[in-house]
């Protein structure tokens, strides 16, 4: 496998790099995390470039990148202390394309270059986190309509995204049919509570209830019965991100501590030059190095269209994990600083809620063993 980009692939990263250059970032997203605000400017800046459509293929409008591009792009804008975690959407473009319909299409290509959010998918509910077939949510058809009637919970987004994909079970089918519907989330009986969350303040998180919502059939998002199959494909994607932003903001972490140890003098000499701070680098540098090749060899893969379930639940895993650890680190050597309004503050929280959003721990450790054991059979 050979992660060295081209000429192309560099250029672009250049392009990232000069932009977070371009100016004092991180009081911006010091300050939208406290107001728990989307940084439009921020990713309209991102957009601009291309980076929300590089995914999509040329003839499409996109740059046709791959996922090793991705990869160093949020590898670049992680250690410069940004929120990719916004960012989750932007293999949406493609997920619509596979699955909508043209009005749909039309409707989420309208925001392109815009920045703005689009549309997220609504699955856990109270009852039904990782346990998705306990799904109460249902749809009725009657009289040409559907009517969608449930509660959904922890959805990322939801508070400004002007659509929901959301999953519904049949209420008519006696054996369980989940089926997905594309909601525009102005229709009358949406009701919508923000949650506040620990971290990943700069997005979203609501309580939605459904209250006989009225739809189309036209409001069919993919087929019929075909909800669980699509979703699937989603959250290998999701996962790969989460570890792309996980690796990141710890690559982040570990150069603002470094830089500190560096400077930072007690009694006569700077910690840096004392074995207990040599030690903290040694181990996070290690983990830096095994987290870069995770997500490096895994977008590889998904490149060659190799099927990544196993080695993206892996990378979520072992990432959300290993940053977490790193920026504890970090914060360690930075000591009062870490705990006062730095940056490492924010990741720090942030990184605990990735331990459970995406699918928890738990699951992706049961996914992952699933995944090993079945190239076995």
């Amino acid at each position: 496998m050979d992660f060295n980009l081209t000429d192309e692939q560099e250029l672009f990263v250049s392009a990232v790099r000069e932009l977070m250059q371009r100016e004092n970032w991180e009081a911006y997203f010091a300050k939208c995390d406290d107001a728990h605000e989307y940084p439009i400017k921020w990713v309209k800046a991102l957009a601009e470039l291309g980076v929300d459509t590089m995914l999509l293929p040329e003839e499409q409008g996109g740059m046709g990148a791959s996922f090793i591009t991705l990869t160093a792009i949020w590898e670049e804008l992680g250690r410069c202390g940004a929120p990719t975690y916004v960012l989750y959407q932007l293999p949406g473009f493609s997920t619509i394309l596979r699955y909508g319909t043209q009005e749909q299409i039309d409707k989420i290509f309208a925001y392109r270059g815009t920045g703005e959010q689009m549309f997220n998918s609504a699955i856990t509910e109270p009852s039904a986190g990782s346990d998705v077939g306990s799904l109460k949510t249902t749809y009725t058809k009657k009289d040409g309509k559907v009517y969608l009637n449930g509660q959904k919970c922890f959805i990322t987004s939801s508070a400004k995204t002007p659509y929901l994909i959301v999953m519904a079970r049949d209420s008519q089918s006696e054996k369980p049919v989940f089926t997905e519907w594309f909601v525009d989330m102005k229709k009358p009986g949406i009701k919508l509570t923000e949650l506040n969350k620990l971290g990943l303040r700069m997005d979203s998180c609501c309580e939605i209830v459904f209250d006989n919502v009225e739809l189309d059939e036209k409001d069919m998002f993919g087929t019929e019965g075909n909800g669980f199959n699509r979703v699937k494909e989603e959250f290998d994607a999701e996962r790969f991100l989460v570890a792309c932003t996980n690796y990141g903001i710890a690559y982040c972490a570990f150069e603002d501590a470094a830089k500190y140890a560096n400077e930072r003098v007690q009694f006569g000499e700077t910690i840096g030059r004392t074995q207990l701070i040599q030690e903290k680098f040694a181990h996070m540098a290690m983990k830096l190095n095994a987290m870069k090749y995770m997500v490096y060899s895994t977008a590889f893969k998904m490149d060659r269209g190799e099927n990544v379930t196993g080695e993206s639940a892996m990378c979520k895993y072992y990432c959300a994990n290993t940053a977490f650890e790193v920026v504890d680190e970090a914060m360690q050597v930075l000591g009062g600083i870490g705990v006062t309004g730095h940056r490492v503050s924010r990741f720090w929280r942030d990184l605990r809620v990735d331990r459970l959003s995406g699918g928890s721990d738990e699951m992706q450790i049961l996914t992952l063993g699933r995944a090993v054991l079945k190239k076995y059979r």
